[in-house]
């Protein structure tokens, strides 16, 4: 990670003195805040709730929020991108064209104006940018092209909660990338996946970029900019001795090494009276939980070649007991193109004559396709659900006791201790917040909106698209979720509503502290470092906790008894003791710091 390189700020900022700004404070968080940034920003006086899921961002927050947008802009611009501004209520037709309109849920707010003709309120904009590069992109000779903007986005949540982490509203760069072919698509990818490592690094933030999954159109051009912070809803995987890094969806369990051991158990149907969980089985028997095999059904629907609906085909996944399904490689299995679903109760009593909690692949009623887990492909001797309650089968052998799987396949979850898929060592597994996205879109928006462009031969051809987004409000609420403590937030220095902060103590009642405060803030200032004067003649506990809560990095103590020895007082916010300075010196070693 690049450390943060002192930027002077732009000269026409104005100066800024605390009793001229907003600064409110709550020394009780709201009763609905879950989380360490909800509780902090709303007693910060950084955001103030509106709503559910909406929320004001002020005065200091929104210094917050414009710093981020400062550096995603200005790496944005580097990289070569656009920047424009679609709206945010946009006509359903264009919806319609892609199917979203219908396909997106409740999620997509619709609205009517007074004409009763449909609109939305933009979750994102993949259809308005593409119905601009439609109407602008006519030739090859205009390509590459990347359109960006920095917009309020509003998404209907289901749940709104966790403060700015997860609300309705929020402020998001979305840039979409045009292209004549993959393989130029696949270079403009590139470009934004460093220009995002590049504004990352801007940030200050501890963070990783996973590959993720890259859902129904394919391909391996899909990575997650991750936050990394123990409350965060995402599990990322990644292997400490290599590059490795993935998101749970993504990860692969790679295959046991070696062959599978031969049978030593007798084929038994066990009595388990009431013990209907691998893990329950496991205590009852006194085995390891690894011994026995969980029995998950699915189906999936089919249809003949009029549309009429066909019986369901069934299926068995078979996973070790103690390892969970991961659902996305099972919509990747030969078989689920359409989807899949978790089959009926109906469904499963037709198939196995019994109801869940002793299921297997044994003595089934009718036929199922059975998917065994690379796992549970080289198990022996395991333990599985007899079709039949309060009993179990142990001493299972492939071969022996049921013919080979249809399929084998890696369709779990990986877990710590796991072999890495690059070979260089086990994988470890942490949480993070994503707060960025770059994902190669290929022809999908363009072939629904029919976005051609003349090829160099003079024949039509479908415009190559990627889309990148940044969550410009969520990564100050991943900010303090990675950094704080239990006197408030502690931002990193390219992002804090200010770098430093004068305080004076009792300026009201010495003219030399009002005096060094003054100078001091103006050499600041004059230095371009954004610098806050607290001059509202607080006592120094309530200025402290203030600046304390906010997150304000450095903090400069001027006192008068310090004064007549020619000293101030230095803190970083992470420091436990102040330091002493000259007093003629303080301005430099700020800078110095910044700098550092």
């Amino acid at each position: 990670m690049r450390p943060f390189v002192f930027q002077p700020l732009h000269a026409s900022l104005a100066p800024m003195k605390a009793s001229r700004f907003l600064v409110s404070t709550l020394k009780e968080a709201p009763a609905d805040a879950e989380v360490a940034s909800h509780r902090l920003m709303t007693r910060a006086g950084m955001i103030k709730k509106l709503g559910a899921g909406i929320y004001t961002y002020m005065p200091m927050g929104l210094r917050v929020i414009r710093k981020v947008e400062a550096i995603v802009r200005e790496e944005m611009n580097r990289a070569g991108a656009i920047e424009l501004t679609m709206p945010v209520v946009q006509p359903a037709e264009l919806w319609q064209e892609t199917g979203r309109f219908d396909k997106m849920g409740p999620e997509l707010l619709r609205i009517q104006d007074r004409h009763d003709r449909d609109f939305v309120v933009q979750p994102t904009s993949e259809e308005v940018v593409t119905d601009i590069a439609r109407q602008e992109i006519k030739s090859y000779k205009q390509l590459p092209r990347n359109f960006y903007q920095i917009q309020t986005k509003f998404r209907d949540e289901r749940r709104p909660r966790f403060g700015l982490m997860r609300g309705r509203e929020f402020i998001m760069k979305d840039a979409y990338s045009f292209d004549r072919n993959a393989e130029a698509a696949k270079a403009s990818y590139q470009v934004m996946a460093q220009a995002y490592r590049a504004a990352f690094d801007r940030f200050g933030l501890r963070y990783r970029a996973v590959a993720a999954d890259s859902g129904a159109i394919g391909g391996d051009l899909s990575e997650e900019f991750q936050v990394i912070a123990a409350t965060g809803e995402d599990a990322i995987v990644y292997c400490p001795d290599s590059d490795y890094a993935a998101n749970m969806e993504k990860a692969e369990a790679l295959a046991p090494a070696g062959p599978r051991p031969a049978a030593t158990q007798a084929l038994a149907r066990t009595p388990t009276p009431g013990k209907a969980t691998c893990a329950e089985v496991a205590e009852l028997l006194g085995v390891p939980l690894s011994t026995t095999v969980k029995s998950l059904v699915l189906a999936t629907d089919r249809v003949d070649d009029a549309g009429r609906a066909l019986p369901a085909q069934v299926w068995l996944l078979l996973l070790r007991g103690d390892h969970d399904l991961n659902e996305v490689k099972a919509g990747k299995l030969p078989g689920f193109e359409g989807g899949f679903r978790f089959a009926t109760l109906a469904e499963i009593e037709d198939h196995f004559g019994c109801k869940p909690g002793y299921l297997g692949p044994l003595s089934l009623k009718q036929p199922v396709k059975v998917v065994a887990d690379r796992e549970v492909a080289v198990m022996a001797d395991w333990i599985c659900g007899a079709n039949e309650p309060d009993f179990h089968i142990t001493g299972v052998n492939w071969g022996r006791d049921l013919a080979e799987p249809d399929l084998v396949a890696d369709i779990r979850n990986v877990v710590a201790g796991d072999a890495s898929p690059d070979g260089k060592g086990v994988l470890a597994i942490e949480r993070g917040i994503e707060v960025g996205h770059v994902f190669y879109l290929g022809t999908k928006y363009s072939k629904a909106m029919n976005a051609t462009f003349l090829e160099e031969d003079g024949k039509p051809r479908l415009l190559e698209m990627g889309c990148y987004g940044i969550g410009i409000t969520r990564l100050p609420a991943a900010a303090v979720e990675q950094n704080h403590d239990e006197r408030g937030i502690i931002w990193p220095d390219a992002i804090a509503p200010f770098t430093v902060v004068v305080c004076p103590i009792g300026m009201d009642r010495s003219e030399a502290v009002k005096a060094e405060a003054e100078r001091l803030y103006a050499e600041l200032l004059a230095a371009g470092v954004d610098v806050i004067l607290d001059d509202r003649n607080e006592r120094p506990g309530a200025m402290f906790a203030d600046w304390e809560l906010i997150g304000v990095p450095h903090r400069i103590t001027i006192g008068d008894k310090g004064l007549k020895e020619g000293l101030v007082e230095y803190q970083h916010r992470r420091d436990t003791a102040a330091t002493k300075l000259p007093a003629a010196e303080a301005g430099a070693f700020v800078k110095a710091r910044l700098q550092a």
